[in-house]
């Protein structure tokens, strides 16, 4: 069993910078890649970035690259998600998900354990 815990959310006006994290227990959490999504109010969860086990592969949502950056600490068993120049439109609700094997994946399917999700608010 995996147990995921995101913190980090919260509101922001735009421009602003978050940095959410998620906390990972109960998995060898260095065997796996790890990926985030988020959900808007009235839309599809949609993918946002992912990295590898070993974390020296990234991958992006294309209108998030130079924003957004993934990485990891197997040491603390943490993932992390800074944001940067938030824009009204990445308000969101943020998760994290473990993938089922070492690679980085962008598909919501290549994945088998989920947090609960963080809010983010960004304000214009």
């Amino acid at each position: 069993q995996v147990q995921l815990a995101e913190s980090g959310g919260g509101s922001v006006q735009a421009g602003g910078s978050l940095r959410v994290s998620c906390a990972a227990s109960g998995r060898t959490f260095s065997s796996y890649g790890m990926g985030w999504f988020r959900q808007a109010p009235g839309k599809e969860r949609e993918f946002v970035a992912t990295i590898s086990a070993s974390g020296f592969t990234t991958d992006y949502a294309e209108p998030l690259k130079g924003r957004f950056t993934i990485s990891r600490d197997n040491a603390k068993k943490t993932l992390y998600l800074q944001m940067n120049s938030l824009k009204p439109e990445d308000t969101a609700v943020y998760y994290c998900a473990v993938a089922k094997t070492g690679r980085s994946a962008s598909r919501a399917y290549e994945y088998d354990y989920w947090g609960q999700g963080t809010q983010v608010t960004v304000s214009s």
